[in-house]
C-alpha cells in the first residue's frame, strides 16, 4: 500500500515535469523571431575595443545574421551546441586571457539569440563590438 502511494506521487510528479517542459518549448518556439525571405541590405558595423569602427554594407538573400556575415567572410569561430561561437570578426580575434568577447547588438539593442538564430531584415544595422570584461 505504501509503495503504491509512492509510485503514484512519483508518476504524478513526472507527468507534471514533462508537461512543464513541453509548455516551455511551445512558448519558446512561439516567441522566436521569424525570418524574412528575399533580398535585403543590411549594415554590419565592427567596433574595436579602442572605439574605432568600420561599417560593411551587405546585400544578401540570407535569412539569418550568420549567413550574411559569413558571405562577407567577416566572422569565424567554433561550433557549439548553440551554434557558432564567434571568436574572430574582420580578422581580429578576441583574446580570452584579456576577457575579450564579441557583443552583437541590433540598432544598439541587445540580441538575445545566437548569430545562427538572429533573423535579419532589410535596412537592419547590426553592431559587433569587441568587449572587454565578463
Amino acid at each position: 500500500m505504501k509503495n503504491e502511494k509512492s509510485f503514484k506521487k512519483v508518476a504524478i510528479g513526472l507527468i507534471a515535469f514533462v508537461a512543464v517542459i513541453a509548455m516551455m518549448f511551445v512558448i519558446y518556439t512561439q516567441f522566436l523571431p521569424a525570418s524574412v525571405t528575399g533580398k535585403k541590405e543590411i549594415v554590419a558595423e565592427v567596433v574595436l575595443a579602442d572605439g574605432t569602427s568600420k561599417s560593411y554594407e551587405i546585400k544578401t538573400d540570407a535569412e539569418y545574421l550568420r549567413e550574411a556575415l559569413e558571405e562577407k567572410k567577416l566572422i569565424s569561430g567554433t561550433e557549439s551546441d548553440f551554434g557558432l561561437f564567434v571568436t574572430t570578426v574582420d580578422g581580429v580575434t578576441a583574446d580570452e586571457t584579456k576577457q575579450e568577447w564579441w557583443c552583437f547588438t541590433d540598432n544598439g539593442g541587445q540580441i538575445n539569440t545566437s548569430v545562427d538564430q538572429t533573423p535579419i531584415a532589410d535596412g537592419g544595422h547590426y553592431e559587433i563590438t569587441l568587449t572587454v570584461g565578463w
